[in-house]
């Protein structure tokens, strides 16, 4: 509450008006009044009862906890929790300005802050939330009225289930965030770019139109499983690729860096949970062109190479993807070298299980879909 109302006093003052305090805060102002309202209740509870405690038998959660936990509290924990790690990455993209810079010290000198720094300072809510049923279980176990009992047991489910829900949600936001940024950074070349060796004539080439990226790279149809940068193997050269392994097919692309920045490239700052790599990629307004065809994962097949074969090549931790088509011959292939040993040995392992995976899948579907309807009684 010292940073926002700090920055709401110079907003007012005309200065860093440019800083969203949505984006930096969202609702801690609503949260801090919720959460203080509970504490306060629950103190006064405490309070009445030592001041009658030869008449009352007991302490009386329930109303308190009732009108908190199936009110705003769990609500407003939900809206904070969801803009924290875009909250963060915001912040930090802000620290790189020297104005920003002098307001955050000076807000680090209040005594109350107790020389915690903002980003720690905003996840205490988080932690909060996560401690609410462990309260709830405590006030469970010394509660000796069996009606009381069973409320707060129920309440403490309703809780646990909320943090649930909100882990689900955030991993989907995340997810979202993540798949729009690809979207805007992976760029899809055009048939006659991608392979020299097809000749398309201009006046044909409208019947050649892709499909949309936002479609290929969309959370609703698929999911990212792995991701990283490599070294490509090509007869003259090593290319700088960077791979994208989703639940259904295997991306290669080449990552290429621009030394002017495109007019979008800072959307990326908004999407905490992109690799340094992708992040230096869009900082430098650069994108990751696709190198070949999605490959599909019952058509790859992934190889580990002896250092024996590859070390005269000036090759180390080196691993084969191979692109094979319905008839089994092999259409494409990509000699891949990873920084370490252990990177090599997590891509293969990553890779052969979401080929397990996919497979598993696809005789599901095919078993379900040989699967007759039961016979009618009319026939």
């Amino acid at each position: 509450m010292i940073f926002m109302n700090t920055l709401k006093y110079l907003q007012t003052h005309e200065y860093l008006l440019d800083v969203d305090l949505w984006r930096l805060f969202a609702n801690l102002e609503e949260l801090s009044q919720t959460s203080f309202g509970f504490v306060n209740s629950l103190f006064r509870i405490f309070k009445d009862y030592v001041d009658i405690c030869e008449t009352s038998p007991s302490l009386d959660f329930i109303s308190v906890l009732t009108k908190y936990f199936q009110g705003s509290l769990c609500q407003s924990h939900q809206t904070y929790c969801l803009n924290y790690s875009a909250a963060v990455f915001y912040l930090e993209s802000l620290k790189q300005r020297h104005d920003f810079g002098i307001y955050l010290k000076w807000c680090e000198q209040n005594e109350q802050c107790r020389r915690l720094h903002l980003p720690e300072l905003l996840v205490a809510p988080l932690h909060r939330l996560t401690r609410y049923p462990l309260l709830l279980k405590n006030i469970w176990k010394r509660s000796t009225d069996s009606t009381e009992k069973i409320m707060t047991y129920s309440i403490k489910e309703k809780v646990e289930k909320s943090i649930r829900d909100l882990e689900g949600k955030v991993k989907w936001l995340d997810s979202f965030q993540k798949f729009r940024h690809l979207q805007e950074i992976v760029v899809w070349p055009p048939l006659w770019d991608r392979d020299k060796r097809f000749f398309i004539p201009e006046c044909l080439k409208h019947i050649f139109k892709e499909h949309m990226a936002e479609n290929i790279l969309s959370p609703t149809n698929r999911h990212l499983l792995y991701e990283g940068k490599l070294t490509l193997a090509e007869s003259t050269r090593f290319l700088d690729v960077y791979l994208f392994l989703f639940d259904d097919f295997l991306l290669v692309t080449k990552t290429k860096r621009n030394k002017k920045k495109l007019g979008g490239s800072d959307s990326g700052l908004m999407c905490p949970s992109l690799t340094p790599e992708l992040q230096t990629v869009i900082k430098e307004g650069g994108s990751c062109t696709v190198i070949d065809q999605p490959i599909p994962l019952d058509r790859l097949v992934i190889r580990s190479l002896d250092p024996l074969h590859v070390s005269v090549f000036g090759l180390r931790n080196a691993f084969l993807i191979q692109h094979e088509n319905r008839y089994r011959q092999c259409i494409a292939a990509f000699l891949l070298q990873a920084q370490t040993e252990n990177i090599k040995r997590t891509w293969i392992a990553q890779v052969t299980a979401a080929i397990s995976c996919f497979t598993k899948s696809q005789e599901t579907k095919k078993m379900s879909s040989f699967t007759l309807p039961a016979e009618s009684s009319e026939i």
